[in-house]
């Protein structure tokens, strides 16, 4: 028997997505051929990729496919085969993408203190270990994940996030890269130039250059100080009560961020994309958890 409230949710992620894709979603789902008015509508896949993900905790494409199969039939009668459905799904990456912008959008809109953000980047795994990654070659590289201590294949997932107290970070923008792609490189190319800013991050956003460009900006970067080398035992001693105080009070205000990552990799398993098996699949994977995380907080 169908429970009520898990009905009511799955009745207004679809009316949500109707309204979405009648707007805009519509233009990024690649259907402007003779066959843009299938069976089987792009808002029902949209729909069963959402609510399998944030209701009912699916988060592999097979097993969201036979959930429905078995489950909702009756709300789904033309589903199509699951490769059917998998191609369909694999096609939408670029929707999923823009959903999450436009939650994004719509939070920044509101009235909330953004002056301090929080940086920080978590891996998404396509193979771990000693393994060759053999799924989005064009994408993917090798790295290694020192808070994990581990090497792996995949691409890597940078996030700026508003600082809020006691609460996790509100997310503001979120870059995705190959794995090997350094944290301070991807700062520079795309956040140095925002003014007004105090931007808590770890060690290795420290750049003299950035500093500097940062400055011009009316902004700056808090990182933990470095232990510097060649430094006297009678100076370690000295500076290692103020300098062990100090990092512990940048790590506490940045520790946010790492909870973000946390709760949205709970929520979700987005750094878990072993079962991927093309590009395409990869940008629905990490996309579409995002989004739907995203949705789920302004909807439920």
């Amino acid at each position: 028997m169908i429970n009520q409230t898990t009905a009511t949710k799955l009745v207004k992620i679809y009316l949500t997505i109707c309204q979405k894709y009648d707007n805009y979603l519509q233009y990024f789902c690649q259907r402007f051929s003779n066959n843009n008015k299938p069976v089987f509508t792009d808002q029902e896949v949209i729909t069963i990729y959402l609510f399998c993900t944030g209701v009912e905790h699916k988060y592999k494409i097979k097993e969201m496919y036979n959930f429905i199969k078995d489950y909702w039939l009756d709300w789904f009668p033309k589903i199509p085969s699951y490769q059917a459905f998998n191609n369909r799904l694999n096609r939408l990456s670029e929707v999923f993408k823009h959903i999450s912008i436009e939650q994004i959008l719509i939070g920044m809109s509101e009235q909330r203190e953004m002056s301090i953000n929080i940086l920080d980047s978590c891996p998404i795994v396509t193979c771990k270990g000693n393994g060759k990654g053999k799924v989005a070659r064009d994408f993917t590289d090798k790295s290694y994940c020192s808070s994990k201590k581990m090497w792996y294949y995949g691409v890597k997932l940078h996030a700026l996030g508003a600082y809020q107290k006691s609460t996790l970070p509100y997310l503001k923008d979120y870059i995705v890269t190959k794995a090997s792609e350094n944290d301070l490189s991807v700062f520079k190319e795309n956040w140095q130039e925002l003014t007004d800013t105090c931007f808590i991050a770890d060690k290795i956003y420290q750049s003299a250059a950035v500093n500097e460009v940062l400055k011009s900006n009316n902004s700056e970067m808090i990182t933990p100080i470095k232990m510097k080398k060649n430094k006297s035992e009678v100076l370690k001693q000295r500076d290692f009560a103020f300098e062990s105080l100090y990092n512990k009070a940048v790590s506490s205000i940045r520790q946010p961020i790492e909870s973000f990552f946390n709760w949205l990799n709970e929520k979700t398993q987005i750094q878990y994309a072993g079962k991927v098996r093309s590009s395409k699949g990869l940008f629905v994977h990490i996309f579409g958890k995002i989004a739907t995380e995203l949705l789920f907080e302004n909807l439920f």
